[in-house]
């Protein structure tokens, strides 16, 4: 969020819609339970902030029922498309406390608020979501780790840094490179600097404003992926968690997230568990954004948190049944928390960044919204800023799919196409198609050539489980975070291959026994078929890679309409071939018909 520059003083309406019954409101209770505690449907929501987090709350409330006033400095802000907007300050506490008086329940779209406002709004009975305290927390960067480290959350080494004595030590502790903090109004990179040798320290605390502006520093952490996922904070203290997403940052501003993550489901678990421990300390209702760091060694280490929607969270509108704006509503109004989990097999969304200043930037990013409109399965937000800034963010396209490499390969099209390729995209594989040798490849080319037939992306390889283990147990692990639905693997002899991979994968392993000189395939089938219980393989005839590549676009079939359609068109095609034959038998009878053959 873009917060540092919206907090120009002044209050007036600049877009307002009158609400029907607003003298004498009705009070729309969602429930009859006496038991039940949330708001009604017209409670008057106020957000501080009317930025693009604002307007998609609005959005989301919209379906609801829900209205939402929202107080930004900015005339026409992005929230005002749906929002009742007031022109003013969030961080001038008589303007926020005049906003207030007008509304039911305040949350916030961005944290850098003026706290002591909304204690005081909090002391004179106005509901505020997050609670003051849980802002003044997460406002503060090192106030918000000393936090963390009390409740036990999975932290890398940090330190207070408030002189030059402070600082020097830090650093002789943790080593370079070290990273440099701002304690406030730090976000999307700002208020960061990296001091790579004990001669860059003068220079990033210059860069921050100096130690009086408050910093702290982190110890390097060599991180593998940056994860982040959304947890919903119900008032009773429910939590709970989103799917984990990978998020990659360019010059230190999000630029795609991943969902899901490509990591192993132990890890996911593990993020997840941290995450709502860390939510869970807090007090208030909300949507919070979590973000960790994956280390080379699988372990975690919680980076920092939101106490609002978040960029991280921006698939949940397209992919998950109940988003995070419509569940940080409910959790605020004290409605029952939404389902979150995915709706689709995955989705990537890339934040439409300014890449410059002025017209010509503002074309490409409209070009790229253009090719996105043509890509199945992507949507596109513009957020309606007035001029296009270089890092600024204008909007952002979601791409959904049957799994995330699907999403991934349909943004690739996009972002060639907006740079003028239209040279279609390489399907991605749903299907891997292992083997142990490579002339094992003659008998397993027919599973491939079938996946063709149905449109299904296949990756085609060799791995020995004698010869090659790490690469099998790697590759076996990997599958299913890659996007792969099957597995088919040919092997001969001995043919361990298949039932090893099916011991280290959650997919369906389908075993081709592979003919050799010898025995003539059968010492390949016993070996496959006579799997132990509980490590299936799913294993075809001597040979027959081609029903192998059936029953995996089956697999896929599950999934996808499109493949099942074809199935069924395939099947009814062989339904004819021999309706055909059996009528030209019957009819010419069998002494010509063998003359034919």
């Amino acid at each position: 969020m873009g917060g540092a520059s919206r907090g120009a003083r002044g209050v007036g309406v600049v877009r307002a819609r009158a609400r029907a019954g607003s003298a004498e409101r009705e009070q729309f209770r969602m429930s009859d339970d006496e038991s039940f505690k949330g708001l009604p449907r017209d409670a008057r929501v106020g957000i501080l902030g009317g930025g693009q987090l604002g307007r998609m709350l609005a959005i989301a409330g919209a379906p609801m029922g829900v209205r939402l006033n929202a107080l930004d400095p900015t005339e026409n802000a992005p929230a005002s498309i749906a929002a009742n907007q007031i022109v003013g300050s969030f961080r001038d506490k008589e303007t926020v406390k005049a906003f207030a008086k007008e509304c039911d329940v305040v949350t916030v779209e961005i944290e850098h608020i003026d706290v002591e406002a909304l204690r005081e709004l909090a002391a004179a009975g106005v509901d505020v979501q997050p609670t003051p305290e849980t802002l003044a927390t997460i406002q503060d960067k090192y106030a918000q780790k000393v936090h963390f480290q009390k409740a036990g959350v999975p932290l890398g080494p940090f330190a207070d840094v408030p002189d030059q004595v402070a600082l020097d030590k830090a650093a002789m502790e943790f080593g370079f490179p070290l990273m440099l903090k701002s304690k406030r109004l730090a976000y999307d990179g700002r208020g960061n600097a990296v001091a790579k040798t004990a001669g860059d320290l003068a220079s990033a605390v210059e860069k921050l404003g100096g130690f009086a502006q408050g910093l702290y520093c982190e110890k390097w952490v060599p991180f593998e992926r940056e994860l982040a996922v959304m947890v919903v904070r119900a008032k009773d203290g429910e939590t709970v968690c989103y799917p984990v997403v990978e998020t990659v940052h360019e010059n230190n501003i999000c630029d795609t997230t991943t969902t899901p993550a490509p990591i192993p489901n132990r890890v996911a678990e593990e993020v997840q568990a941290a995450a709502r421990k860390a939510i869970a300390s807090f007090t208030g209702a909300g949507i919070f954004g979590v973000e960790l760091f994956v280390l080379k060694d699988g372990s975690i280490l919680l980076n920092e948190t939101a106490p609002r929607p978040h960029n991280s969270g921006h698939y949940t509108i397209e992919a998950c049944a109940c988003s995070q704006y419509e569940n940080h509503l409910r959790a605020i109004l004290g409605w029952p928390l939404g389902d979150t989990s995915l709706k689709v097999g995955g989705a990537v969304m890339k934040n439409i960044l300014g890449d410059g200043d002025g017209p010509e930037a503002m074309g490409r990013a409209h070009r790229l919204m253009g090719a996105a409109l043509a890509t199945p399965g992507a949507s596109i937000h513009w957020y309606e800023k007035p001029d296009m800034k270089t890092a600024r963010k204008m909007g952002h396209i979601t791409v959904v799919g049957s799994s995330a490499a699907v999403a991934t390969e349909r943004l690739d099209t996009i972002l060639r196409a907006a740079n003028g390729d239209k040279t279609p995209a390489k399907k991605a594989p749903q299907v891997g198609i292992i083997m142990g040798s490579d002339s094992d490849l003659p008998t397993m080319a027919a599973a491939a050539e079938v996946l063709e037939s149905f449109g299904i992306g296949c990756e085609v390889t060799v791995i020995s489980a004698h010869r090659t283990p790490e690469r099998m147990v790697e590759y076996a692990r990997s599958a299913h975070t890659r996007g792969l639905r099957a597995i088919i693997a040919g092997a001969g002899g001995a043919a361990h291959l298949p039932g090893m991979v099916a011991a280290m994968t959650p997919l369906p392993v389908i075993g081709v026994p592979v003919p050799l000189k010898y025995l003539d395939g059968m010492d390949s089938l016993l070996s496959i078929v006579q799997m132990p219980k509980g490590v299936p393989v799913a294993t075809v005839a001597i040979g027959n890679s081609a029903n192998a590549g059936l029953i995996a676009a089956r697999v896929v079939a599950a999934f996808e309409p499109d493949v099942c359609s074809k199935m069924l068109a395939y099947q009814d095609d062989m339904e004819n071939v021999v309706n055909a034959k059996a009528t030209k038998l019957e009819s010419i009878g069998y002494v010509d018909y063998l003359k034919q053959m």
